[in-house]
């Protein structure tokens, strides 16, 4: 019966005795893998270097190249191929040393078969376990890039270069803004872009955890601790241990888990509820707040030394009000992954539905433009956005795309700068779009190259792109 982890599997066997490596050839194949076979180390190695194996069985002692040779070899070439060595009943020490060279486990010879096939189908299993975990951990790592937070206002691209900075480093840090401003998003960004990628990044919502369970949570407790503990469970501090703990509205915390928050950061230890054994953890914390933590201090609400603590770096995130140029880029970033996302064929979006996005105070920050953006791509499939589309500007229409209307004339100027920034970010996204190619950009942008050249001078767009200042602008 062919083995359910064989499919397509691919084995090296690497043995000197011609008999018993056609002997391993002719037990593994019936099961339904593929079998290449090496009369040496140096064979081996040679072959490896020539095409990728699922798993590689080999002996140890070998002429030529021995099997412990032959592994310092994989783990330089295929790190990721499990490697089975065999040894004789009377050389356990080549298997404890292969173990401790990075082989994935050993056989005594001479070899029972169901052991053979027993450790092979664990050792294909943990492969592709870890590749999918590896996959996993790259997705993610692409969400927590900087690709996924949008600016070119010089202040944001201020805080992305402290953020490279902090990922090389597990220091606290301190992310302030309001909701919607992306603090998960740094959080992630500081985590994934740094040597703590491949660990845990555990993001946890102090707010919404009852007060009563908080410590339980976040330290973990002994089975038996209290009612209702029925087993041991893993708080969030181990959990990410090695890695970064995310701790969003931090403020909510109460004071008696503040102190206990305090001495875990200070000590590097925690203690589970109902257990008296410190435990040991190597865990960067990044704490966000959408409110004053500094003025809490002041009510006596937050602990100030908890405060200095988490305060080791602070970032402040602006509000989308106060970056606005950035929401033409926004909607057109969201426009893209959501018409992608829903297949959805958008023409764009209208002057008029533009002009009410600039004009919106943006409470919700950039999580409300996002989800809105998200809506419209839905409703307005094989058009373009208008808008009707935008549920704040409910009851209104295009109309308001013509030069009439009224208002006083601060709010006009304003719209007039925000319109003149949509107009000098739209541009410059075409020119980068076609490496500066004013031909192309042109024809992109439905005009003549004249009248692009007339709009670049009169936008102060630079006339080529190595003329741009590193902001961006």
């Amino acid at each position: 019966m062919t083995s359910p982890t064989a499919s397509g599997k691919t084995i090296l066997v690497v043995e000197d005795e011609r008999v018993l490596r056609e002997a391993l050839a002719g037990l593994l194949e019936p099961e339904g893998y593929r079998i290449v076979q090496a009369e040496n180390g140096a064979k081996g190695r040679d072959l490896a270097l020539s095409q990728s194996f699922d798993c590689v069985l080999t002996d140890v002692r070998m002429p030529e190249m021995d099997g412990l040779t032959l592994l310092g070899h994989l783990r330089q070439i295929a790190p990721e191929t499990p490697v089975i060595v065999m040894t004789a009943f009377g050389t356990v020490d080549n298997a404890v040393q292969a173990m401790r060279s990075g082989a994935w486990d050993y056989l005594l010879k001479p070899v029972q078969f169901e052991d053979l096939l027993a450790k092979i189908e664990r050792a294909l299993e943990f492969s592709a376990l870890k590749k999918n975990q590896t996959l996993i951990t790259e997705q993610l790592a692409a969400g927590g890039s900087f690709e996924n937070i949008v600016s070119e206002a010089p202040g944001m691209q201020r805080l992305f270069e402290q953020v490279k900075k902090l990922s090389t480093v597990k220091s606290s840090v301190l992310i302030v803004g309001e909701s919607g401003t992306g603090k998960e998003l740094f959080a992630r960004a500081i985590h994934y872009n740094g040597p703590t990628r491949t660990k845990p990044f555990v993001p946890v919502n102090c707010g919404a955890i009852p007060e009563s369970l908080i410590e339980s949570e976040l330290f973990g407790h002994r089975k038996g601790s209290f009612t209702g503990a029925l087993r041991d469970k893993t708080g969030y501090f181990e959990a990410a241990n090695g890695g970064t703990l995310f701790l969003d509205e931090i403020s909510t915390l109460p004071k008696n888990v503040q102190a206990t928050l305090l001495r875990v950061l200070e000590d590097r230890t925690v203690v589970p509820v109902g257990d008296t054994r410190a435990r040991p953890i190597d865990v960067r914390v990044i704490a966000a707040s959408n409110v004053d933590l500094e003025e809490l201090v002041r009510k006596g609400d937050f602990r100030e030394d908890l405060l200095f603590r988490l305060n080791v770096v602070k970032l402040l995130l602006p509000p989308l009000r106060q970056r606005q140029g950035d929401i033409p880029l926004l909607v057109h970033h969201f426009l893209a992954r959501y018409s992608a996302e829903m297949n959805r064929e958008i023409k764009g979006i209208s002057n008029g539905a533009m002009r009410a996005m600039l004009d919106h105070e943006w409470r919700g920050n950039v999580r409300e433009l996002k989800n809105i953006i998200e809506r419209a791509v839905i409703f307005a499939d094989g058009r373009e956005i208008r808008v009707e589309d935008l549920p704040f500007a409910a009851g209104a229409s295009d109309a308001i795309d013509g030069e009439g209307g009224g208002g006083d004339d601060a709010n006009r100027e304003d719209l007039k700068e925000s319109l003149r920034q949509f107009e000098r970010q739209h541009i410059l996204h075409s020119l980068r779009r076609h490496n500066y190619d004013k031909t192309e950009t042109a024809q992109h942008l439905g005009i003549g190259v004249s009248s692009l050249y007339r709009k670049m001078d009169e936008l102060g767009i630079p006339k080529s792109a190595g003329d741009i200042e590193p902001n961006g602008t």
